[in-house]
C-alpha cells in the first residue's frame, strides 16, 4: 500500500492555531461507515448520536510541559529541548536525576558531554550523553538543590504544542491542551479528540445511559512521527505504555458479551484496546504494558464500533488508522467534504464520529 494514498491538500488558514471559544463549540462531522452518509452537527450533540447502552472509553493521560528552552554551557547560545520518554531511574548528580531520550535542537552541535542550562522560577541542569538517530538524544537531567525533576520540569517547562501550530505556548495552553479527565502524568502530546468533552457533556452522556470508561496511553513523540517509508506496511511505531484499570476491562468486556457498542475517543485509545485484545483472545484485561501496533486498512477491528477523533495530518499513521476503520474512500470523502465546509483541522480543531 502506497503513503501516498494518505495524501491530501489543506488551506493552510484551516490548520486551527487556537482552540474553540468552547471545548463542545467544536464542530462534528458524522460519518456513517456503512453507507457513507455525512452530517454535520456540534460535539455538544454527541449524546444524541450515541446510543443508550454504549461505552465511550477515553483516555486519561495527563501531558506534562515537556518543551524546555535554555541556554548552552559555557557558550550561552540558545538551546531546546523536547523531552520524549524517560529511560529509567538512574540518579543523576544530585540524586535527582535520570536519563531521558529527548530531541536537541541545535542538536549537530550538542555532542555526548555538553551541558545545558534551563532556567525560570527553578533551575534544571542537563548533560548529552549519546547521541541516536533522526536528531534524537540521551539526556541527563538533575537540579543544584537535589529537588525533584519532574516538579522542576512542571515548573519551568512549556507545553508541547504541535509545530503546525505557529505560536508560542500560553498559560491558557496549560488547561486548553488538557483533557478534562487528564489524571496521569506522562505525555508529550494531548490525546486531542478527548479535548471536547466538559463537565456539562459528560453529564449529559450519562443522561442518554451512555458509560464512560477511562483508560490511559501515554503519548510518546511515535504518534507524530513521520512516516518516512514509500510503502505503508514498513512503518513502525514506537513502543507506548498503557494502563487499564480492572473496572475499566470489566466495563469494556461487558458490552462486547451484550453485544453493546464500544466507542473509542481518539486513536490512542483504539489501540490500547485493539492491541490488548489482540493479545488476550479478544478480551480486555486488566494491567499495565507498551504497545506499537499500527493499525492501517485490513486491520481487523475486534472491540470498537465507534470512533471519536479530529482531522488528522497527510500520510500520518493516525489518518491511516482512520481510513482502517471507516474505508480509505468514505474517509477520503468526509476529509474533502471537511475541507469544503471549512472544518477547523488538528490539534485544536473539529472532530469526526464514525460509526
Amino acid at each position: 500500500m502506497d503513503v501516498r494514498d494518505f495524501d491530501f491538500d489543506l488551506p493552510a488558514d484551516l490548520i486551527a492555531q487556537e482552540p474553540a471559544a468552547q471545548r463542545s463549540a467544536a464542530r462534528l462531522l458524522h460519518l456513517e461507515r456503512s453507507t457513507g452518509s455525512i452530517a454535520h452537527s456540534t460535539i455538544g450533540e454527541l449524546p444524541e448520536l450515541l446510543q443508550p447502552g454504549d461505552v465511550v472509553v477515553v483516555n486519561n493521560t495527563r501531558v506534562f510541559p515537556a518543551r524546555l528552552v535554555g541556554r548552552r554551557v559555557p557558550s550561552g547560545g540558545a538551546v531546546e529541548c523536547l523531552l520524549i520518554s524517560r529511560l529509567g531511574t538512574e540518579e543523576g548528580r544530585s540524586g535527582n536525576g535520570g536519563a531521558w531520550e529527548a530531541l536537541v535542537h541545535p542538536g549537530q552541535k550538542l555532542k555526548p558531554g555538553a551541558l545545558m542550562v534551563f532556567e525560570g522560577v527553578r533551575t534544571l541542569h542537563a548533560e548529552i550523553l549519546e547521541r541516536r538517530f533522526f536528531g534524537r538524544r540521551v539526556i541527563r537531567l538533575w537540579t543544584d538543590d537535589g529537588s525533584a525533576v519532574d516538579a522542576a520540569i512542571d515548573a519551568i517547562g512549556h507545553v508541547p504544542l504541535p509545530p503546525y501550530i505557529k505560536r508560542g505556548d500560553t498559560v491558557d495552553d496549560r488547561d486548553r491542551y488538557q483533557t478534562v479527565f487528564a489524571r496521569r502524568r506522562g505525555s508529550v502530546a494531548a490525546p486531542t479528540a478527548g479535548l471536547h468533552f466538559t463537565g456539562p457533556l459528560l453529564e449529559a452522556l450519562a443522561a442518554r445511559g451512555v458509560t464512560v470508561a477511562e483508560i490511559t496511553l501515554h503519548v510518546g513523540y511515535g504518534t507524530f512521527q513521520p512516516v518516512r517509508v514509500d510503502r505503508v506496511e514498513d512503518h513502525r511505531l514506537e513502543p507506548e505504555r498503557y494502563a487499564i484499570d480492572e473496572s475499566a476491562a470489566s466495563l469494556v468486556n461487558r458490552a462486547l458479551a451484550e453485544h453493546r457498542r464500544v466507542i473509542a475517543v481518539g486513536t490512542t485509545t483504539t489501540r490500547t484496546l485493539e492491541a490488548v485484545a489482540r493479545a488476550h483472545d479478544g478480551r480486555i484485561v486488566g494491567g499495565e504494558g507498551t504497545t506499537d501496533l499500527f493499525i492501517y486498512p485490513g486491520f481487523e477491528f475486534r472491540v470498537i464500533r465507534g470512533l471519536l477523533t479530529n482531522f488528522h495530518l497527510p500520510r500520518s499513521s493516525l489518518l491511516m488508522l482512520v481510513a482502517a476503520f471507516a474505508g480509505h474512500d468514505r474517509v477520503r470523502d468526509a476529509y474533502a467534504a471537511a475541507i469544503e465546509a471549512r472544518y477547523r483541522f488538528y490539534s485544536y480543531g473539529d472532530a469526526m464520529l464514525i460509526t
